[in-house]
């Protein structure tokens, strides 16, 4: 196994739309219940990486075998220094430590961008992902009762965070982010 980080392109969307697909449909840490398709996740990658923002594969070889990416964490220009983080790994690939290597090189990606907060929302409190999340620094900041419903029952959403680089004790850099 040769595992490996790199930036995420339009190539990689038929691999990310199956990643994803079968979280949407066998699991709950995400609240989509119809998998997007393949030219929606090439959307969703010129989106994410149009802004500038870090969306990551992890490749065994020349597979992806998991994706992660940042986005600012609201519409409105005062978030503009806070992200929310996505982080999906093949369901036959979980437990190897490719979260890990991706969150580790996420976090990175979206301080060198000019993030100074990353947020994790943690659909159906999947603990796999709150223990990834707190085994990188992230602490719990909030948790909201019965947010969605799938899988036949009512889901709790966790919110994680964590400061990138300087965190709130100074300023941000303007340039560094849109």
């Amino acid at each position: 196994m040769t595992l490996s980080v790199g930036r995420a392109t339009v190539d990689d969307a038929a691999a990310i739309a199956a990643i994803y697909a079968h979280h949407v449909l066998y699991g709950t840490a995400t609240y989509e219940v119809v998998p997007p398709t393949e030219a929606e996740t090439t959307d969703r990658i010129l989106a994410v990486t149009g802004r500038h923002w870090p969306f990551l594969v992890a490749c065994d070889d020349c597979e992806v075998v998991g994706y992660a990416y940042a986005t600012q964490f609201r519409d409105r220009p005062a978030y503009a220094y806070a992200c929310e983080n996505s982080i999906y790994v093949a369901h036959d690939r979980r437990g190897g430590g490719i979260g890990k290597m991706l969150l580790g090189a996420l976090l990175e990606a979206a301080e060198t961008y000019g993030f100074r907060q990353m947020v994790a929302v943690i659909g159906g409190s999947e603990p796999a992902s709150v223990a990834l999340h707190g085994s990188s620094g992230f602490e719990q900041v909030g948790r909201l009762t019965g947010m969605g419903w799938k899988a036949g029952r009512w889901l709790d959403t966790v919110y994680m965070q964590i400061a990138l680089g300087g965190g709130t004790a100074s300023a941000p850099h303007p340039s560094n982010a849109d």
